[in-house]
């Protein structure tokens, strides 16, 4: 459920180099051929501009107790600061948890004010569905004026991220945003041929999970995420594609998520770092 009380801010989220590697859940590759034109904008705004009511942001996790304390901490982080900056809307989180075998429950608990589903879902694409379905009934606006901001369990947010996503999301059906890896004391490598491959400005060609905002009347028109294990983010952009979604893809919106490469899909975004290393 939405919340307009602001949190005391929390301590920052813990250096997650320390975390022990994992293997990755969900998050899609630079995806070849999802490609906005220059400044990032595929046709033009909505007209008259969408009011938001409500942000919904989904995070599906498997077994990630290591991670999810410090993503929901900068989470919580960027919500204070979104209810400071724009009161009037609400903002809801959901954790949705997947076949988790460790402490991601408890984990999902360290941080108040957050919804925690769990179940068997079998797979990313129908963890994050179930996810966004969950958030859109339990919204206080209608699905048009409600938008849902996705991420992982494994990703750390900036404060200004719902800020930027609510903005974009007021004139945009769909928002792509891009990644960064974290940086550990060992991964230098990794990171410089990374940064020599990725491009991060608007008009990028990438699709994440991890980063990746859409209102809710749109999700729901186009059947939401597929129950697919991999890919299911590039998946529901093909067909808002197809079907002439007015969108965006923006080098604004960034996130950091985990640089590991040990991933439980075939062609997930661990399986991409594996080949820069």
């Amino acid at each position: 459920m939405g919340t307009r009380r602001r949190r005391r801010a929390r301590a920052g989220p813990p250096d997650v180099r320390t975390g022990r590697p994992r293997t990755a859940y969900g998050g899609g590759l630079p995806a070849g051929g999802i490609r906005a034109r220059p400044g990032g904008i595929r046709g033009p705004p909505r007209e008259p501009s969408v009011i938001l009511g409500q942000v919904a942001v989904v995070v599906p996790a498997r077994n990630e107790e290591d991670w999810l304390p410090a993503c929901l901490t900068a989470l919580d982080a960027a919500r204070a600061h979104f209810l400071d900056t724009v009161p009037q809307v609400l903002v809801s989180v959901t954790v949705v948890l997947d076949r988790c075998t460790d402490r991601s429950l408890s984990a999902a608990q360290s941080v108040p004010g957050i919804s925690i589903i769990a179940g068997t879902f079998g797979s990313v694409g129908a963890a994050r569905d179930a996810g966004v379905r969950f958030a859109l009934s339990r919204s206080r606006s209608l699905p048009e004026r409600t938008w849902v901001a996705n991420t992982d369990a494994d990703t750390l947010v900036p404060r200004d991220w719902l800020i930027r996503h609510y903005r974009l999301g007021s004139e945009y059906q769909l928002v792509l945003g891009t990644v960064r890896p974290t940086a550990t004391a060992d991964n230098a490598h990794l990171l410089r041929s990374w940064y020599q491959a990725y491009t991060p400005g608007n008009g990028h060609p990438h699709v994440h999970g991890a980063n990746l905002g859409i209102g809710g009347k749109t999700y729901l028109d186009l059947g939401g995420f597929h129950p697919l294990t991999q890919n299911e983010d590039v998946d529901l952009v093909d067909r808002a594609k197809a079907k002439g979604v007015q969108w965006t893809a923006s080098g604004s919106i960034r996130v950091t998520t985990s640089s590991r490469t040990e991933g439980r899909v075939p062609s997930g975004f661990s399986t991409y770092l594996r080949t820069l290393t």
